[in-house]
């Protein structure tokens, strides 16, 4: 969906786990970019999320339809402003369906998405190996990449340790894992500064996860 001098292509990382280049055109990511930027208003904005241990994650976060905190979810900001989470938009859900069904091409998903996870990676930010284990539900885990390029660290189910595959993200790719690949480790050891797209505006990463909560309404 873009004009890539020399084309990526689509990529099995792991079983169920798809990489698909410049799935987002360039006017999908400018809509995409504007609403992360009224989402990160507060309330419920952008936070920095600190775990139990004490530690603080260096990509910041907004969450939309269920608030993630370490480990689990709510209603509410728990570990912010105590602000009510912001709804999770029927068009995001509609997109996450769709690059579903791209990224298998085995016919329409019909997974009720109800969470999103918004990241934005500033210079110096990581993310460290980790599984998306607090959901209900088993439905695949989708991402949308904007801005700077990351190295996306995809590993196995067992252990945080190797084997792994690191694989490019770059503005307006998707990234789609499910099935044997639902419950494996990944993380961002690095992102690229200066690598977003210029038209685009965009100062570092932002990663947008899309998840199902499997948690019902609540």
């Amino acid at each position: 969906m873009s004009a890539e001098l020399f084309p990526r292509p689509v990529a099995e990382v792991a079983p169920g786990a798809v990489h698909v280049p410049a799935w987002l055109d360039p006017e999908l990511q400018r809509r995409l970019l504007d609403a992360c930027r009224a989402w990160a208003r507060p309330p419920a904005g952008l936070r920095t999320v600190r775990m139990p241990g004490g530690g603080e994650m260096t990509a910041r976060q907004v969450c939309l339809g269920w608030h993630w905190y370490p480990y689990g979810y709510a209603r509410t900001v728990v570990d912010g402003d105590g602000a009510p989470v912001k709804p999770f938009p029927g068009w995001l859900g509609d997109l996450a369906r769709q690059a579903v069904a791209h990224a298998y091409g085995d016919g329409p998903c019909t997974a009720p998405y109800d969470i999103a996870l918004v990241n934005h990676y500033g210079a110096g930010a990581r993310m460290g190996l980790h599984r998306d284990s607090d959901e209900r539900s088993d439905a695949p885990v989708v991402s949308f990449s904007l801005g700077d390029s990351c190295v996306f660290r995809f590993g196995n189910t067992e252990t945080r340790g190797r084997p792994w595959t690191d694989v490019e993200l770059r503005s307006g790719d998707l990234f789609v894992f499910g099935r044997e690949s639902r419950a494996a480790y990944h993380g961002v050891p690095r992102t690229h500064p200066g690598t977003a797209p210029p038209e685009l505006g965009l100062t570092g990463r932002i990663n947008i996860t899309l998840r199902v909560s499997g948690l019902g309404s609540g």
